[in-house]
Formats: structure tokens, C-alpha cells, sequence
């Protein structure tokens, strides 16, 4: 069935000056100085250790001392991509390294009850034809994601291999040996040649800074730590049936808490839900895989799908292009070419962007409209209502969500005017200046995604040439060569949203950067290279050329509330997750596979 556009608002209707004004009001009344200081990590004042896993017993095992061709931080999707492209390079002398008991990353930290892929799981899913496998719904389940993520590692051998439940405490460049000095939490010494630092970007949770933090005598946890035997069920089973009596505060009303309020309203003997800034929730419409369509997919079906999604949530749909994902992430554009298309023209780029700023209007107004449509109480409603740019805060959707406050054990607790709970007592919380009593408060306050490295990584020592630390070194925003390696750490690669092209598919984004880096590691391998770092002049070069083409996009930054997206208010931040490439996507991988091509890696140092 063809995507159609969406019914929104005329423009007319609209008093966009006034929708403008509104957005400016609600940003400010959410701004706190503090920025990324307001929150904590676990692990600090008493929160309890974050490193802890509550799902998987560590297993002893003796420390190694060892030398490896490349160690791979991390055991997320940017990990297991990497490590599978080293081995279709035929590089197979690798360990992943990371602190989670499995392969997955967010997906293995992440087993809140109602956990699921909140884009389409078709593209987000890798290497779908390559496994020969295909979610069993659009949006999959998270216990369904994160076996996928194993079979990946089981199918292209690199499973066993992997150190699990370890958690590295220190980078050191060796000069005279060449080669990385890796230390652990589990004792292990591990010299590879090469690393590719693959941490993720949802793995370090953070909690609130709340006075009294340390003070409240109930249960605590973040969602990435769910505490089943508190709350009863299990990792796929959302029967919390242990919360009957407990009267249970979450906080944040994000992407996680969509997912796992419907279920904690259920269950729990009262449920309250503390939200400073609401999400965007549209429909979620979740068909299990179709064995007909499947079965019509042509190979290189997945990568088309991807480019078109891409597209459709951050670029623009090429004209008479069909919407292949339907949903939140691709309406702003779906709508827009359906107009561009009956009009009969092409339309310049700067048209484009001035409509398209006004469909994004339409498109909120949409979207607010839904909470009069399903929530009776009318001054809840106007609570949740999104005042805000459509990318401003991650795109969502549950046909759960709003209806869970219309039940009688469901209240929403506002915070934008005090930016967050006031403070935490004995036994509960103090918002808008009155004490709530409960039994449990769980975190859904989600992950240093923009935060400064040191804060993301956790990792005390990292030390490249010469003692140069990578926090100094990138102290006031990533300093590379082609968004993956830095004049100063050599014979390191790193996966991120760091300067380089940015696709709406975070796997594929991850997955590429994966596939040049084991690229240059094999190569170096094969040509006896045991030293290799970008020049300055290269690397500074780049650097100027990315930011001279950088897309602006503090205007939007400023006017969003504060999120990770803009690390908590920041105008320009350092570590934003979207600005990429000036050229486009497919402009950025032009050039790296044409840079390969020539095979004389120009602009890089190679010592044999």
C-alpha cells in the first residue's frame, strides 16, 4: 500500500508567530544553569554502582596477558559491526571488550518491561540479508534485538572471543612497542596493535542531581538496571505483579518512559510520572512482518531502504520518491513532496527549507491535537502537549501511553517550572513544593549521549603519543581525519557521532565508520605498517573543510528545550549528535571509498 501524506492543520489556521513565541516560553522555563552538571552518574553520592549487572552472574575467569592484532571497545552495534568487517577483512586475532554480560549494548542494558525498537526495525536491524533474517514486526521487541545482535557474533566467530563483563580502565600508547597497553577491572594487560573505540552512545546511564539523592530509604534504579525482583516479571514478561501494593514514581518521560509507563500503570498500586519536557507520541501502528512482502524483497532491498529513510527523516525525499517507512520519523518530508508533487515542480532547496519549517508547524500542531483526543482530564493534556520543533526531542510513538493517564492510579506530576523534582526525602519526593511519599523511584533520565567524554567513557587513563590525554585533546570537540582517526593517538580508530557523515540509521552510521577503520587496520597488517596516525596538516585540514561546510543548525539548537540533543541548553555543542558532513551521506562515503581506492592512504603516516 502507497504511504499517503498526513491529515495536519492548514497553515492558515495557525498563528505561527504566536507558536514561535510559545516554543521560546516553554525553552526557557526548563533552562537550568547548570547544563550537564545537573546530572550525576551512578556510582556518585550513594546512587549505587553502575557498573553492577543485574541480569547475568559474572563468571571468574583468570586475567590474560596477551597481545591481540585489534582490540574492539565495546560489544554494541558499533562493536559488532567492526568486528565484523575485521573479519571480512580476514582479521580474526580481535577481542571485543566491554562491560555488559553479552553482545547488544543498549539493547542488552535495556530490558525494561515494554522495551522496543522505536524506528523502523527493518533498517535499523544490520545485515538483515546477509543473516537471512527478518524482524517479526516493524518496531521489534528488545529481547528479539539483542539475540539478533548475538547471532551475529555466532554466525562470523567472533562470539567466544569476546571479553564480557569487563570493563577497561586504562589506554596507554607504547612508542617502543607500538602497540596499546590495555588494563581492566577483571586485572587483564592486553597489547594490541590497533583499537577501535566503539563505546556507544547509550551505555553510561545518568541520574538527576537531586538533593537528598542519598537520603531516600525506598528502592532506587535506573531503567537500564531494571530490578525485576522488586517489581516483579521478568525481561519479556511486563507483569509487574510485586508493585500491586507500592505506590512507584518514574522519572522522565522520554523514550524509555513511553514504553514502560503503560506497564507500570497496570501494576502498580499508584503510579506517579514526573516529566520536566513531554516527547512528541504519535500513533504506533506495529504490524508483524508481512510473509508476502517479505517474500517479493530483492536483494539490496535493506540498502535502499535505509538511503530512503535517511531521506525521509533528515534530508529530503527525491522527487516522486515514495515514503518506504511511514511514520513520525518521515512525515515532515512525506507531507511536503506529496504537495512538491502535485504541484508539478521541483522546488529549490532554499524554498524547501522555509515550507518545510512550516509543515514542522502543521505537523506539532498535529500532534498536540492527539492529547485532547485521548486523555479526558484537560489540564493533563495540556501537560503533555509538545511545544517544540519536531527534531528538538527524539520522535516517538505507543497507542498505550496517553490512555495510561486516564486510569484513576495515573498521575502526572509536572516539573517544567522548577526544571525537576526538588528533592528527595526518606520516603519520597518533593515536587512544586509538596512532599509525594512512595515506595520506589526508578530513573528513566536516560544516558550521557552529548556529555564531555570523560563523563561518557569512564575511563580514567587514556593516553595517546607523548602522555597526550584524549580529553585534553579533544577538550573542546573532536579533532579528526575523515570522522574516525586523530593526529596523536596513532593506530586508534573511533565509531561515534563524531565529524563525519551522518545517517538517520545510527547501525549504518556506526557500521560504516566500522568498515573503513577495519579497512585501514588490515591494510596496515598486510603492508607490514606498525605505526599509522593521520598528519597534523591532514587532520587540520579536514577539520577546516567540515566546519567551513557544516550545516548550521544553532538557530534550531537555540530554540529546542533543553535534551541531549543540545547537551541541556547549549547553543553550540560540542558534542551535538546530528551536524554532519556538509555534502550529504552519500557525498561522505563517495569520498572515503575513493580515498581507499587509491590505496596510498594519502594524508596518513605509515611507519613499518
Amino acid at each position: 500500500m502507497t504511504c499517503q501524506p498526513t491529515t495536519v492543520p492548514s497553515p492558515e489556521t495557525l498563528d505561527i508567530p504566536a507558536i514561535r513565541e510559545r516554543y521560546r516560553i516553554e525553552k526557557e522555563r526548563r533552562l537550568r544553569k547548570e547544563g550537564q552538571g545537573q546530572y550525576v552518574r551512578l556510582g556518585d553520592g550513594g546512587t549505587g554502582d553502575y557498573a553492577v549487572d543485574p541480569y547475568t552472574p559474572v563468571a571468574p575467569r583468570a586475567a590474560l596477558d596477551e597481545e591481540l592484532d585489534v582490540l574492539v571497545l565495546g560489544a554494541g552495534w558499533g562493536g559488532i559491526k567492526a568486528a565484523y568487517y575485521l573479519t571480512k577483512e580476514g582479521v580474526t586475532n580481535f577481542r571485543n571488550v566491554d562491560s555488559a554480560g553479552d553482545f547488544g549494548g543498549v539493547w542488552y542494558w535495556n530490558k525494561y518491561p515494554g522495551v522496543q525498537c522505536d524506528n523502523d526495525a527493518y533498517c535499523y536491524l544490520p545485515l538483515l540479508e546477509e543473516m537471512g533474517f527478518l524482524p517479526s514486526k516493524k518496531f521489534a521487541d528488545g529481547d528479539e534485538i539483542q539475540a539478533y545482535a548475538r547471532s551475529i557474533a555466532e554466525r562470523f566467530g567472533f562470539a567466544d572471543r569476546a571479553l564480557l563483563h569487563t570493563q577497561a580502565t586504562s589506554f596507554r600508547w607504547d612508542e617502543g612497542l607500538r602497540r596499546w597497553i590495555v588494563t581492566t577491572n577483571r586485572g587483564d594487560t592486553l597489547r594490541p596493535r590497533f583499537v577501535i573505540v566503539a563505546p556507544g552512545v547509550l551505555n553510561m546511564p545518568k541520574l538527576p542531581a537531586i538533593k537528598g539523592i542519598d537520603s531516600f530509604k525506598g528502592k532506587l534504579f535506573h531503567t537500564s538496571r531494571w530490578d525485576y525482583g522488586y517489581t516483579g516479571g521478568a525481561p519479556g514478561d511486563p507483569t509487574l505483579d510485586k508493585l500491586a501494593d507500592k505506590r512507584v514514581a518514574i522519572v522522565g518521560t522520554g523514550a524509555t518512559a513511553i514504553q514502560a509507563v503503560p506497564h507500570l500503570a497496570r501494576h502498580a498500586g499508584h503510579l506517579y510520572v514526573i516529566q520536566r519536557t513531554p516527547s512528541t507520541v504519535d500513533e504506533r501502528p506495529n504490524p508483524p512482518t508481512d510473509p508476502d512482502w517479505a517474500a517479493k524483497l530483492e536483494p539490496g532491498w535493506q540498502a535502499k531502504r535505509i538511503a530512503n529513510f535517511h531521506r525521509g527523516a533528515q534530508e529530503v525525499f527525491q522527487f516522486g520518491e515514495e515514503d518506504l517507512i511511514c511514520d513520525i520519523w518521515t512525515e515532515v518530508n512525506r507531507n511536503l513532496a506529496a504537495q512538491i508533487a502535485a504541484e508539478g515542480r521541483e522546488i529549490s532547496l532554499e524554498e524547501y527549507m522555509a515550507r518545510r519549517e512550516i509543515m514542522d508547524f502543521q505537523v506539532m500542531e498535529r500532534l498536540r491535537a492527539r492529547c485532547e483526543e485521548l486523555i479526558d482530564d484537560p489540564r493533563t493534556a495540556e501537560a503533555l502537549k509538545p511545544w517544540y520543533h519536531h527534531m528538538c526531542k527524539r520522535p516517538l510513538s505507543s497507542n498505550d501511553y496517553y490512555p495510561a493517564f486516564n486510569r484513576p492510579n495515573v498521575t502526572l506530576i509536572d516539573v517544567s517550572d522548577t526544571q525537576g523534582i526538588q528533592e528527595l526525602t526518606e520516603r519520597g519526593f518533593i515536587a512544586n513544593g509538596e512532599e509525594h511519599p512512595v515506595d520506589c523511584v526508578i530513573f528513566a533520565s536516560g544516558f550521557e549521549v552529548t556529555s564531555d567524554l570523560d563523563r561518557r567513557w569512564g575511563i580514567a587513563q587514556f593516553e595517546g603519543a607523548e602522555g597526550l590525554s584524549i580529553y585534553d585533546h579533544w577538550r573542546d570537540g573532536p579533532l579528526t581525519f575523515h570522522g574516525i582517526t586523530t593526529h596523536g593517538f596513532p593506530n586508534m580508530a573511533f565509531i561515534g557521532y563524531i565529524q563525519g557523515g551522518i545517517n538517520s540509521s545510527v547501525t549504518e552510521h556506526f557500521g560504516r565508520q566500522g568498515a573503513h577503520a577495519a579497512w585501514i587496520f588490515a591494510q596496515c597488517l598486510q603492508r607490514g605498517v606498525t605505526r599509522v596516525e593521520p598528519t597534523r596538516e591532514a587532520m587540520d585540514g579536514y577539520v577546516a573543510t567540515y566546519t567551513a561546510i557544516k550545516p548550521d543548525v544553532s538557530a534550531l539548537q537555540q530554540r529546542c528545550p533543553p535534551g541531549y540533543f543540545n547537551n541541556e541548553g547549549e547553543a553550540n555543542p560540542k558534542w551535538a549528535l546530528f551536524p554532519g558532513w556538509g555534502y550529504g551521506w552519500d557525498n561522505f562515503e563517495a569520498m572515503l571509498a575513493e580515498w581507499r581506492a587509491k590505496g596510498d592512504m594519502a594524508g596518513m603516516d605509515l611507519e613499518s
